[in-house]
This record gives structure tokens, C-alpha cells and sequence, in this order.
């Protein structure tokens, strides 16, 4: 009997830890979301939309940053630097 109650405890301890790290990861939710194929499209939807829009986004932002970091250097008038970056701010504007 010993011997069987200390098997039980063990048992018991480890649906308690698989109990606490499945809750911990949402594994119940993500079930239930891949049962529901609608629900997941949406979802990955959405996901897609917002994460085009951002890099959308970011690259607009960085691109107008080093823009206005090379027109700054081109007025230093840094020789050999200055008329390669010079070319380089003709090119983009003239394709705007």
C-alpha cells in the first residue's frame, strides 16, 4: 500500500506540473483556435495586414532618416564622400 500511494503522489505531482506549463503556453487556446479554421484565417489575416503596415512603416521612417543624414554630410563638403552621396540624392529625387 506504502508503495502504491508514493506512485500516486508522483503521479499526481507531475499532472501538476504538465497542468501548470500548458497553462502557462496556452496550449489550450491554440486547440481551440486551429479547431476553429475561420477564426485562424482571420487571425493571420489580420496578423499579415498589421505586420505589412509596419515594416511599410519602419522602412519609410529609416529611409527619410538617412536621406536627411547624407543631404547633412554632402553640405560638410567632404570631397571624395560628398560627390559620391551627392550623385546618389540626385538618383533618388530624380525618381520621385
Amino acid at each position: 500500500m506504502l508503495k502504491k500511494s508514493k506512485i500516486e503522489k508522483e503521479l499526481l505531482k507531475n499532472l501538476e506540473q504538465l497542468n501548470f506549463i500548458l497553462s502557462r503556453n496556452r496550449v489550450l487556446e491554440l486547440v481551440e483556435l486551429l479547431g476553429n479554421r475561420k477564426q485562424l484565417i482571420i487571425r493571420n489575416l489580420i496578423t499579415g495586414i498589421t505586420k505589412g503596415i509596419g515594416i511599410g512603416i519602419g522602412v519609410t521612417i529609416l529611409t527619410a532618416i538617412l536621406i536627411i543624414l547624407l543631404q547633412k554630410i554632402v553640405t560638410l563638403n567632404i570631397p571624395v564622400i560628398g560627390d559620391y552621396i551627392a550623385d546618389i540624392i540626385e538618383i533618388v529625387q530624380n525618381k520621385l
